[in-house]
């Protein structure tokens, strides 16, 4: 898969999971951005090795509420 489809997927995961936390916690679409762009879900799903970024949206937000509520993914 080239580069620019595999940042695709994950431009999309991100926006996701952002409108996700907005919808869930009521915050700004900033402040969603923010924690997804600072969280280690973030980085495992930039790890090609992981295949994150080809997991569902629904999948990759459930790992990012378990690392906001037990401080690291699952």
């Amino acid at each position: 898969m080239s580069s620019e489809k595999i940042k695709f997927l994950i431009d999309n995961l991100v926006d996701d999971m952002a409108r996700y936390l907005v919808e869930d916690k009521g915050i700004s679409m900033i402040e969603a951005l923010d924690i997804v762009y600072n969280s280690q879900t973030y980085e495992k799903i930039n790890d090609l090795a992981t295949g994150l970024y080809y997991q569902s949206s629904g999948y990759n937000y459930d790992m990012l509420k378990h690392e906001l509520k037990y401080g690291k993914v699952g």
